[in-house]
């Protein structure tokens, strides 16, 4: 029942992406990576040294490409132009590498998606033969605009980055999951373990994080409780939750042939 997660052709075991940033040094990363079980571990290309400062500590050596699937990211990018120039920068650097998270921003403060320019970089992307997985706002429209350009994911926002608010608006989540057919992974938002589970009870694909698990007290502890969140609300949503019923009491044990009370 509980089918890997595809991703433009390729399959993997876990639902939870994790990200790499705000940990206090590459151990922490790495402890948490594991004990969170993710395949697919994405990094701002930006402010991660891949092999472009040969004098710095590498990523990929504690993460190396044979053991998980790297997905370089545009945070810091405003622009389309930006976003775009930054993602051949990875491909060069990861050799070809084409799976990509696709991220414009619109402002420094909000860190809210700029869906006019993220769909324009989206279509030269696509066309240039980037696999593109879009962080875009909760709008079914857009999602819709982005699968039809070709992007392998569409990545709406549970609320904003880093705020750890969860999820603010399912309904839009769901109008998202019944018009596209791609996988539909929430990103951003996500604040602890209880968040994780209602977006994959809501039938969500998936769930990437980062703040949430880098930011906590303990971030390994806190990586293996998203770990068991995302495969538990994965499994209530296979499962089929019982319907609510306001009012409308039922008991948990059956009533027939009950022994019935004696009188004195």
């Amino acid at each position: 029942m509980n089918e890997n997660l595809v991703i433009a052709g390729k399959s993997y075991s876990s639902r939870l992406l994790v990200g790499t940033g705000k940990y206090k040094d590459f151990a922490e990363t790495k402890a948490a990576v594991d004990a969170s079980g993710a395949e697919i571990v994405t990094f701002a290309i930006r402010r991660s040294n891949i092999g472009q400062n040969p004098d710095e500590p590498s990523l990929l050596e504690i993460l190396p490409t044979s053991q998980y699937t790297l997905l370089p990211n545009t945070a810091g990018c405003y622009t389309a132009s930006d976003a775009v120039r930054t993602l051949r920068l990875a491909r060069e650097l990861l050799e070809g590498h084409s799976l990509v998270k696709l991220e414009v921003l619109g402002d420094p403060q909000s860190l809210y998606p700029n869906v006019i320019e993220t769909v324009a970089a989206a279509k030269i992307l696509a066309d240039e033969g980037f696999q593109v997985m879009a962080y875009a706002s909760d709008d079914p429209i857009i999602a819709k605009q982005l699968e039809d350009i070709g992007c392998v994911a569409i990545m709406p926002l549970a609320s904003l980055i880093g705020s750890g608010m969860g999820i603010l608006n399912p309904w839009n989540l769901q109008l998202i999951m019944e018009r596209v057919q791609v996988p539909v992974i929430v990103d951003a938002g996500v604040g602890t373990a209880s968040d994780a589970a209602i977006a994959m009870e809501l039938g969500c694909d998936g769930v990437l994080m980062n703040t949430a698990i880098a930011a906590a007290q303990q971030p390994v502890l806190m990586a293996g409780a998203m770990k068991k969140a995302v495969e538990a609300g994965r499994e209530a949503y296979l499962a089929g939750r019982m319907p609510k019923k306001l009012y409308s009491a039922s008991p948990s044990s059956p009533m027939e042939n009950i022994i019935a009370p004696t009188g004195s």
